[in-house]
């Protein structure tokens, strides 16, 4: 076994002692070269098993880029499914280059290109799942989670203390809220439990700091709402969780919003306008993310920017699978600082008034594997669960028709 330990660990340092001498000493290397070696490197990880996530990134973070890295070839890399932190060190690589020369590559993946449905099919989804999102809260059972929220703050880089101009905002967690939250008679009610170690007996809304409200179901209804006269257009096609996926990218005028963003310390309170996109299973026509940005904040307010994200996916409540939040982001950003919350769904159990429920506050924000968020480029079509020769496929375990 030693013996094996010392060649893997040889091989490996000769990997990267090569590697180095192609770049030379300086570390530069063009975005082809940069392509070439995470592919071989995340071969090397997933097959050999002879080099980690950590020992990639490490390496990349030594990295100068010539050109400008862009986002789509971070996203093809995902595909090939790289680990979070090699993901960051691209992010940082892409941040460094923007003032660069663009590269010439233009795909990482050859994969065969998908037509997008037609007109009147796109218009036959949105009603499908116009319907499913106006009888979603309908068709969940009584249930209990625990909610566990993360708030993070962080200063604005190119502020007095947040570092160079560009750079990613430095987060440092500044506590945690755990919430008792129950689903009953179709009305969600959150109750604040701990904040860090420590009892809470007030309600979430009296919380100081950023709080969201609304997770499971009022944006996602209210955007398909027909007053709403949200304008839904074709994105792209994608892979989340390993399921074929449709993106709709969408706009909802402020005259027709219900986005609200408040300062509870000053007693502000605005309604913004707000675009984004919602992601849509294929084979079942169900929502499974959905990103909001909002627009036409007022050049006043100190709330210059806020987004989120709340991911689906399914969870047994008492021996039946339901679709149900279960990570969820919430980001602003002030005149001087950026605050982000991370939320974590978890121990959904059936409701009952007797019913006890664990309050287990994760070790990291990364509870949640971090692969089960990112979204990949769709190539080739997506795994046929309905073939019973792929009855026992990773993709065919938990989804759509196990209920």
């Amino acid at each position: 076994m030693r013996k094996y330990s010392y060649m893997r660990c040889r091989l490996l340092a000769c990997f990267l002692a090569v590697c180095c001498l192609a770049m030379g000493q300086n570390n530069r290397m063009s975005v082809e070269k940069l392509i070439s070696f995470v592919q071989s490197s995340q071969k090397i990880i997933t097959e050999e098993k002879t080099m980690t996530d950590k020992q990639l990134a490490e390496f990349l973070s030594k990295v100068k880029l010539t050109e400008k890295l862009e986002p789509r070839v971070i996203e093809d890399l995902q595909a090939l499914g790289i680990g979070p932190l090699t993901l960051r060190a691209l992010e940082k690589l892409r941040l460094d280059s923007q003032t660069l020369t663009p590269s010439t590559v233009k795909q990482v993946l050859p994969d065969e290109p998908i037509p997008p449905p037609t007109a009147q099919e796109q218009g036959a989804i949105l009603d499908d799942v116009r319907n499913y999102v106006m009888n979603y809260d309908k068709n969940l059972p009584d249930f209990l989670c625990t909610e566990v929220e993360h708030r993070l703050m962080a200063p604005r880089p190119g502020g007095r203390y947040g570092g160079r101009a560009g750079s990613e905002p430095s987060y440092q967690e500044q506590d945690t809220i755990t919430s008792r939250l129950s689903y009953f008679n179709q009305k969600e009610e959150k109750k604040p439990i701990l904040i860090n170690s420590r009892p809470v007996t007030t309600s979430y809304e009296n919380l100081g700091g950023s709080t969201s409200t609304g997770d499971f179901g009022t944006m996602l209804r209210s955007l398909f709402e027909r007053h709403t006269e949200a304008r839904f257009e074709w994105a792209r096609w994608a892979t989340l969780r390993g399921r074929r996926t449709m993106v709709f990218s969408f706009r909802v005028a402020q005259a027709n919003s219900n986005y609200s963003i408040g300062v509870k310390d000053l007693k502000l309170e605005i309604v913004a306008g707000y675009s984004g996109e919602v992601f849509v299973d294929t084979e079942t026509h169900q929502v499974t993310r959905l990103l909001t940005v909002a627009e036409d904040i007022p050049l006043d307010f100190p709330v210059r920017h806020a987004q989120t994200r709340l991911d689906y996916d399914y969870a047994d409540i008492g021996g039946r699978q339901f679709l149900l939040p279960y990570r969820g982001e919430v980001r602003m950003e002030g005149g001087e600082v950026f605050s982000k919350n991370l939320l974590d769904f978890l121990h959904y159990k059936k409701y009952s008034a007797d019913s006890e429920i664990t309050y287990d506050i994760p070790k990291d924000i990364g509870a949640i594997p971090d692969s089960k968020l990112q979204e990949t480029p769709a190539g080739k079509p997506g795994m046929d669960c309905k073939d019973p020769k792929n009855r026992d496929a990773a993709e065919c375990k938990t989804g759509p028709g196990k209920n």
